[in-house]
């Protein structure tokens, strides 16, 4: 997959269109000034969404008195 290079001043007047090309095609563009590349504009990865259930597995570690408060009422400013 080849980049698409465009100079600076023709991605400044086109921006939003070359962005919604970009993400149709998946074809990075390669922004250059004085014919020299300063810029990549690349699509983002897709990234696969979790799935909640079991999403916190592990995270608690230990758990001693489950029942208990878990700090002594005399810390919550709502009481004083």
């Amino acid at each position: 997959m080849s980049a698409r290079i465009v100079p600076a001043a023709q991605f400044k007047a086109e921006c939003l269109r070359l962005i919604d090309e970009m993400n149709e095609t998946g074809e990075p563009v390669t922004i250059t000034r004085r014919g020299k590349p300063v810029a990549v504009l690349s699509p983002v990865p897709a990234v696969p969404a979790r799935s909640l259930i079991g999403a916190s597995r592990g995270v608690v570690t230990r758990y001693d008195e489950p029942f208990e408060p878990a700090t002594d009422a005399g810390d919550w400013a709502a009481l004083s």
